[in-house]
């Protein structure tokens, strides 16, 4: 399996337009938030809280790190349907290799790219969000975001992996790519904050897995800037805001704990993974 997990990461890194691809649904939120969304933080009250531009900023790049899980875990896949497409995969099968150990290859490249890939926004995010004048955060906080990481690129891996076991050709797998790409964001809460919009697209947010991620992130990344902002405001108005931008979900009076989203993710995870694990190890039949 170790031989066919450095393969498939070395094949994705080298293959620059499916990099560049899954990449895209990130572009497209940067370049969507310049342009249209950011002036929803146009509020004046808003903008006159201490460390306005690194509290909005943080909401974004929680956004980012939520998504990037998600596309780059597609992306890596690509490889697993270009052998798919090309039997590549037979030569597996027939090699001394275990069938156990040909689907876990895929699977954990898939996870391990999620991961570099996520960390490396995380790197290039926080080194932004000091440029804008935010503060260095803690080694705790630091490890919080690892964490946070890895159970998105877990859920979010799981899940992916899932979709693509259904697919069966490169078409397919690039209409799927696009799509999922573009309604990630919306699933997630990422363009527009969870409570500006219609309740029935908040649940929908809320009981979607992978957007518990970017309400993990959240909490970790505006953390500081919110204390910060909101130091010496009536605590109820933190409440709202917290609320409104998708920083803690609420059902009713009951209050998403991390522990509940953790939880979310990890069993989601199972699901995905034992439902896709049923059809990958197909392939060779």
């Amino acid at each position: 399996m170790r031989t066919l997990l450095k393969r498939n990461i070395k094949l994705y890194f080298r293959d620059k337009p499916n990099l560049l691809i899954s990449l895209l649904a990130i572009a497209i939120i940067i370049v969507l938030y310049t342009l249209f969304l950011g002036n929803f933080w146009g509020d004046e009250l808003l903008q006159a809280l201490p460390g306005y531009e690194v509290l909005k900023f943080g909401w974004l790049a929680a956004g980012i790190l939520a998504v990037a899980a998600v596309t780059t875990s597609m992306g890596a896949f690509a490889v697993l349907m270009e052998d798919r497409t090309k039997k590549i995969y037979k030569g597996f099968f027939v090699s001394p290799l275990k069938r156990s150990g040909i689907t876990g290859g895929y699977i954990f490249s898939a996870f391990t790219i999620g991961v570099i890939m996520s960390m490396l926004a995380a790197i290039l995010l926080g080194i932004y969000i000091i440029a804008i004048g935010g503060e260095l955060m803690g080694l705790i906080a630091y490890l919080q975001i690892m964490g946070v990481i890895l159970l998105s690129s877990l859920s979010s891996t799981a899940m992916v992996c899932f979709i693509v076991s259904l697919l069966r050709s490169n078409s397919a797998f690039n209409t799927a790519s696009t799509i999922l790409g573009t309604l990630v964001g919306f699933l997630m809460g990422i363009y527009l904050p969870v409570g500006t919009l219609p309740e029935a697209m908040q649940m929908v947010i809320k009981l979607f897995p992978p957007s518990h991620t970017a309400m993990l992130f959240r909490q970790v990344i505006m953390e500081n800037p919110m204390q910060a902002a909101f130091e010496g405001i009536p605590t109820e108005y933190l409440e709202e805001f917290q609320e409104t931008m998708g920083v803690v979900y609420k059902f009713g009076d009951f209050e998403s704990t991390p522990l509940i989203s953790i939880i979310v993710l990890v069993g989601s995870a199972v699901i995905f993974y034992g439902l896709s694990l049923l059809n990958i190890r197909k392939i060779g039949k």
